[in-house]
Order: structure tokens, then C-alpha cells, then sequence
């Protein structure tokens, strides 16, 4: 089936991830215009394949269909957000093949179940992308062709002051990315300590003034407002960076400590190696230095067969490799000029080997 019924007008829609730091737009939720990051270079990766044929310009069905490779498989968009990855990956896929969907965002879910309902080849799954392999095989499904990710926060909802991300506009201290579980972030303040926030500020945030600034949120009287939050945050905060506003790493700590962030990007990579197949695809966008690491880290383990822990044995065990040399791939400076969200973004990727799974304790 096509997609041309879902096929944005001119500039792609997407789950614009970005960093926190850039909370400068001015668009209300009905205008925003989410410009996808790396996005043909994400699609090429996820495909296997160096580029993606140049499009026409022409928008109708037919040149959507002459210029798609028509790749068959089975791949996973494990950050759907506003679909714009998913949708030019569609572009490329045959009528036979398969795109399943996750994400937390029940707006995202919403706009996910829309395209669904045009194009047979999506299914949507409502969790974190740390469900990968259960959810899958609920589906019946063991092995993909590929996968990608964008993570962190989307556009959407950085700009939509009542989720509770921005310190820009005023709302609730939420910042959950699925509201329909969990607790806000304004409930955990009630109960939580001073130190453990410190510790959550420091090591999700890098905040280095994290103890002092957790004490003055600790003395607020309530947890209704990001603004009044973030000035909180401001006046504590004793060395403000030029540029960039003094919430801005609390918050981010926050918000991945709120939504597991950190351990769902663990648990998600984790699970790439058993379910990509041979000659497979993994294609990961991060924004930040926590995400970056983990995902530098993981493909330099598992391409190298060097671990960490083998260093100090006489004689270190041979260590399976699971991916091929990785590669990184960071935004042209068109597209930084285009989209300045897009600076901090970097695309690692990887191709799964030969090697059949064994679990840890196997190896």
C-alpha cells in the first residue's frame, strides 16, 4: 500500500528529538513544523544501503513508488514520536513487508494508530522500546532487518508547555512521556530526599551545583508550576553558562530519571543482538553525552569482543562479536543551519554478524 495519504507537505513530520538546551521555539502544538534529524541517513543506515535515491519533488503516488527501493523485511521503529523516520522508510519498503512501532507517547500512539489505518504494513505497539523482544513475540515475530531509534525528548512535547519538559512555558511538573502510568515528577519531589535528588541531578543531569540546587527545590511548598520550578532552580543555580539557561541539566535529570531513560536505552541494545538477524541493521540517534556513551560503548563491546571485565585476566576469554565496525554520522551544516536542535545529534550504526546469539552466561 502506499503512503502517499501520509506523506507530509513539503518538510517531513517527525519526533524531533533534541537537545535540552534548545527550548527556543515559538510555534503553538498546531503549528510545528518537526523536522526529522538525520533523517535520510537514518533510513539509508536502517536499510543497509549508502543512500536513498534522490525524489522527484513530485508528490504523487506513482513517483513515491518509482523512486522507493521497495525493500522487503521486517523493521522496527522502536521512537515513533511524529512519524517522520517511519514514513520515509515506508517510502522504501515493498508492499509485502512489515513496520512495527513503539513508543510511550500516547499522542505519539495516536498519530502512530493513524497511519496505521491507511497502511496495512504498520503495527503500533504502545510500550518503551526496553519491551523490544516480548512485544515482538507476542506478534510472532523472533528477527528483524532492522532497527532504529531516536532518542530522548520530541518537539512536541518540549513545546507543549502542559507536559511538564519545558522551563520555558508553564505547566505541570510532569514530565512523564507515557501519562497514562507512572508518577509525575512533581509526586516523586514530595517524597523524595535531598540527597537523592542531588545524586539524580548529578548523575542524569551532570550537574555539578546538584546539592545546592536540591535543597532549594526541596524548600518549595508545592510542585505545580515548571516556571516557578525553574526559577527556583535559576536563583540557586550560582554559575549560570552563557547561552544556556540554569534549568536546564536539572531538568533533563528529572526527566530521564522520571521515564527510566537511561535503563530502557540499556535494555533496548541489549535486546538488538538477539533479535537482528544476520546482516541485520541497528541505527541509533542521541543527543546527549549519557546516551552516546552507552551506545559507544555497547557496539565498541560487541564489535571488538572486548570486555572491560576481561581486561585483568591472564588469559581473557574470546568474546563473540556481534556487530561490524560501527560508524558515526553527525548532521551537515546545512541542517544544523536548517534545524539548530540537530547540532548536538550524532547517528551511530552497526551491522549485526554472522555470530549466533548466546546469552551472558554462555559466553
Amino acid at each position: 500500500m502506499s503512503l502517499l495519504n501520509n506523506k507530509p507537505e513539503n518538510k517531513p513530520l517527525s519526533n524531533v528529538n533534541h537537545p535540552e538546551t534548545a527550548d527556543d521555539t515559538h510555534s503553538d502544538e498546531l503549528s510545528f513544523v518537526h523536522d526529522a534529524v538525520l533523517l535520510p541517513e537514518t533510513v539509508a543506515a536502517v536499510l543497509g544501503v549508502k543512500s536513498l535515491p534522490k525524489q522527484t519533488g513530485n508528490d504523487d503516488q506513482n513517483s513515491l513508488d518509482q523512486n522507493g527501493l521497495q525493500i522487503s523485511g521486517i523493521y522496527v521503529d522502536a521512537t515513533f514520536g511524529r512519524g517522520g523516520h517511519s514514513r520515509l522508510l515506508l517510502s522504501q519498503l515493498a508492499d509485502d513487508a512489515q513496520l512495527i512501532v513503539f513508543d510511550k507517547d500516547p499522542t505519539a500512539i495516536s498519530v502512530a494508530q493513524e497511519l496505521a489505518s491507511t497502511d496495512s504494513r504498520v503495527k503500533v505497539v504502545h510500550d518503551s522500546f526496553a519491551t523490544l523482544t516480548d512485544s515482538l513475540e507476542a506478534m510472532g515475530i523472533t528477527e528483524v532487518d532492522g532497527l532504529m531509534a531516536d532518542l530522548g525528548i520530541s518537539s512536541p512535547q518540549i513545546d507543549d508547555g502542559s507536559r511538564g519538559f519545558s522551563f520555558m512555558r508553564d505547566g505541570a511538573v510532569d514530565m512523564r512521556m507515557d501519562t497514562s502510568r507512572g508518577q509525575s515528577v512533581a509526586e516523586w519531589l514530595m517524597k523524595v530526599d535531598d540527597e537523592t535528588l542531588a545524586n539524580v541531578l548529578y548523575d542524569f543531569g551532570e550537574e555539578r551545583h546538584s546539592r545546592r540546587i536540591a535543597r532549594a527545590i526541596k524548600q518549595m511548598d508545592s510542585y505545580e508550576s515548571t516556571l516557578e520550578l525553574a526559577e527556583v532552580i535559576k536563583v540557586a543555580h550560582p554559575n549560570w553558562q552563557r547561552g544556556k539557561h540554569p534549568a536546564t541539566q536539572s531538568f533533563q535529570a528529572m526527566r530521564i530519571f522520571i521515564n527510566n531513560e537511561l535503563g530502557d536505552v540499556d535494555a533496548f541494545l541489549e535486546q538488538s543482538i538477539p533479535i537482528l538477524k544476520s546482516g541485520g541493521q541497528l541505527a541509533v540517534i542521541s543527543f546527549h553525552s549519557l546516551e552516546d556513551r552507552r551506545i559507544k560503548q555497547f557496539l565498541q563491546r560487541h564489535s571488538k569482543g572486548q570486555y572491560p571485565e576481561d581486561e585483568k585476566l591472564p588469559m581473557p576469554p574470546n568474546r563473540p562479536r556481534y556487530f561490524s565496525k560501527p560508524k558515526r554520522v553527525g548532521p551537515s551544516k546545512a541542517e544544523t543551519s536548517q534545524n539548530p536542535r540537530s547540532r548536538s545529534a550524532w547517528l551511530r550504526m552497526a551491522t549485526r554478524t554472522d555470530i549466533d546469539y548466546l546469552p551472558v552466561g554462555d559466553q
